[in-house]
């Protein structure tokens, strides 16, 4: 699926990605800058938190909490190895019914399920943004 959005078509591009995403775990692609944790701010609201969402750039990975569930929020662009990911218990994360979203997720292709969604965003050249879920 893919849609072109702008920032006042958050709601509907959220309600979508939810409705369509195959796992709670869902990765996010695209460039610095291209929106992936304002996406990731609309969807935390959207689940049923309150918490602040910052990227968890340095501290790699944030946890929000939301109505009956968790959320984890992991930002993997500062991470060099996938030994630093075994270190951390990435995996365990993985393994909890909660929502874990990620951006950067290339270094940790290994751990994830078949059934993961992936976000592909692109910057169009007016200044709109593309979603592609798949």
């Amino acid at each position: 699926m893919e849609l072109n959005y702008t920032i006042n078509d958050l709601d509907k591009v959220v309600n979508t990605l939810l409705n369509s995403s195959t796992s709670k775990i869902i990765l996010f692609h695209g460039s610095m800058g291209v929106g992936k944790t304002t996406l990731i701010k609309s969807l935390v609201k959207t689940i049923g938190s309150a918490d602040e969402v910052q990227s968890p750039t340095y501290s790699l990975v944030n946890e929000y909490n939301a109505t009956n569930t968790k959320i984890y929020h992991f930002d993997l662009y500062r991470v060099e190895s996938v030994e630093e990911l075994y270190n951390m218990g990435f995996e365990e994360y993985l393994q909890e019914d909660v929502w874990v979203f990620i951006e950067w997720p290339e270094l940790a292709s290994e751990f994830f399920p078949e059934n993961t969604t992936n976000i592909f965003l692109e910057i169009n050249e007016d200044n709109t943004r593309k979603i592609i879920i798949n």
